[in-house]
């Protein structure tokens, strides 16, 4: 019988706080909600959500997504440090967003995280670059405060 009741109360304290998390996610602040899932009273407790471009990336220090000029001039700049970043506009993008919110989070070596997020397809960013990179984000996507 104790069993019962402790798989009870696990089970009701889980919808409380699946009607709790539903209910103060995205309710008229004009953002698409931020999925979450609730594990269920068997298994391991765990939370994911999933990313958007609104108030959860804003918390996450992810700048928003940019688009028309900003996106333009945002790729433009990655295309000046080396053509090949902006092969994958998306990819770039996603990165440089990335990078915005480790500049931003006051990262140790911010050239040593840049040459590490912006390492793909085959391009290879040497400390110069990266040290490039960071100074066109900050005039592009994400201005020092």
């Amino acid at each position: 019988m104790r069993i019962r009741t402790t798989t009870s109360a696990a089970a009701a304290a889980v919808a409380v706080l699946a009607v709790t998390l539903v209910g103060c996610v995205g309710e008229g602040d004009g953002h698409k909600p931020t999925t979450v899932e609730v594990a269920s009273p068997t298994s391991a407790p765990t939370a994911t959500g999933t990313a958007d471009t609104g108030a959860g990336a804003t918390n996450a220090g992810l700048p928003p997504e940019p688009t028309g000029a900003r996106r333009d001039a945002l790729l433009a700049a990655i295309r000046d440090v080396d053509g090949g970043l902006a092969r994958d506009e998306e990819k770039a993008i996603d990165a440089a967003r990335s990078q915005c919110a480790a500049l931003d989070g006051g990262a140790a070596d911010p050239e040593r995280s840049a040459a590490r997020r912006f390492d793909y397809d085959g391009v290879t960013l040497t400390d110069e670059d990266a040290s490039h990179l960071n100074i066109a984000l900050r005039r592009t996507l994400c201005p020092e405060s």
